[in-house]
């Protein structure tokens, strides 16, 4: 069976974008693949990584460098709706900006919708 094993997202600034979500969930940095244009996080599921725009070229992608909009969408899943509660205005002090206060969905999670630092789409989900 195939498992998930990083979300990789491409940043301007990956030392303040991976403590960002360091710090706001808990997830230390895996240092021993640390480098210039890497930072990797453990979130004990699977992994969150942060490439420097110099990982483009690297990966072929040059051309997309300067694409716009929404490309993924990450989901941060916590122990309790309170722990929603708790993390939004935590994410925010931290520079995040609140896009969708926290609320029920129709599919029966309680999440909130925020936008990172560098305005990258998460949500801070619990599954009720």
């Amino acid at each position: 069976m195939s498992t998930l094993s990083y979300v990789n997202v491409f940043a301007r600034d990956i030392e303040a974008l991976s403590a960002f979500y360091s710090q706001l969930f808990g997830f230390p940095e895996i240092e021993a693949i640390r480098s210039p244009i890497f930072r990797g996080l453990d979130t004990g599921k699977s992994c969150l990584g942060f490439n420097a725009h110099d990982a483009y070229e690297m990966l072929h992608l040059a051309e997309h460098a300067d694409s716009r909009g929404v490309k993924f969408l990450l989901n941060i899943d916590v122990d309790s709706p309170q722990e929603v509660d708790r993390l939004v205005p935590v994410a925010q002090a931290q520079g995040a900006t609140l896009v969708k206060p926290p609320y029920k969905t129709y599919y029966n999670w309680y999440q909130a919708v925020l936008l990172d630092p560098e305005q990258n789409v998460f949500r801070i989900n619990h599954m009720l």
